[in-house]
């Protein structure tokens, strides 16, 4: 069973936003007026905050809350010393074959690997459909337009109205991106398992996975890839035409033409 969530804020100049966004998101709302440890009701709190958006968890011990910050931490890491276009995921999408490649992330998350590509001059077509996901990196994309460093690299990451079944057959992209929610594993960072724990409680495993592929399919002209755990079967068990492998997982690649061979 899914866990339960709410909007919430504890700041009376962001009540009639979060109020807003409670309604289009079709949550309850609540006033926070103690702390979110003594929150019994919901499981979780989408938390409107002055400094953005997050999802928290509640009750004693709970960590701290989860926001879309594409200027510190892990991703701003990444950005800085993450190895360029030596990086699996660039390999995947064809980055060593043909550069500034237009990129449908169609299971955008928390848009971390959207950003990556971003960084390395691909331009982003954003799909997230969970709402309170695409609430939070919608505010993430805000926050990273106004950051001197970062906000070139966000403005090439557009955030779609719809998601990958909504998209018009005749708009085609280079690559389609897909990396649909799977169970989840102990591997990987502190930090990782956290939110990882947060979007299991929350959202669960994409169900309808498989049928993502079709729709990558016909929406890309030269690649899908899609990005799985090690030992997780193929999506709609389709072997892809190549796979790259890496520590924790791997890419399987669908070749549909071939990218010029030119390195730039």
């Amino acid at each position: 069973m899914l866990s339960s969530i709410a909007v919430a804020t504890e700041d009376g100049f962001l009540e009639a936003d979060s109020r807003k966004l409670a309604q289009s998101l079709q949550l309850d709302y609540v006033f926070l007026r103690g702390p979110i440890k003594l929150v019994s009701k919901y499981d979780y709190l989408l938390l409107n905050t002055s400094q953005g958006v997050a999802v928290a968890k509640t009750g004693k011990g709970a960590p701290k809350p989860v926001f879309v910050d594409f200027t510190s931490g892990a991703v701003d890491h990444r950005r800085r010393f993450g190895g360029g276009k030596g990086q699996d995921i660039a390999k995947a999408v064809g980055l060593n074959k043909r550069s500034q490649l237009s990129v449908l992330d169609a299971t955008a998350g928390l848009g971390r690997d959207a950003f990556v590509l971003a960084c390395l001059g691909c331009t982003l077509a954003l799909c997230e459909r969970v709402g309170f996901v695409r609430a939070m990196l919608k505010d993430g994309l805000y926050r990273g337009s106004l950051h001197h460093e970062v906000s070139g690299i966000v403005s090439k990451m557009t955030l779609l109205e719809t998601d990958i079944t909504g998209i018009e057959g005749s708009e085609l992209f280079d690559v389609v991106y897909l990396d649909p929610m799977y169970p989840h594993t102990d591997k990987g960072s502190a930090a990782a398992k956290k939110e990882m724990a947060f979007f299991r409680d929350l959202v669960g495993k994409d169900e309808d996975a498989d049928g993502l592929l079709s729709y990558a399919l016909s929406l890309a002209e030269y690649r899908v890839v899609v990005k799985r755990p090690k030992g997780a079967p193929f999506l709609n068990d389709q072997e892809p035409t190549y796979q790259l492998e890496g520590k924790s997982g791997r890419f399987d690649i669908y070749v549909l033409k071939s990218l010029d061979a030119v390195v730039s």
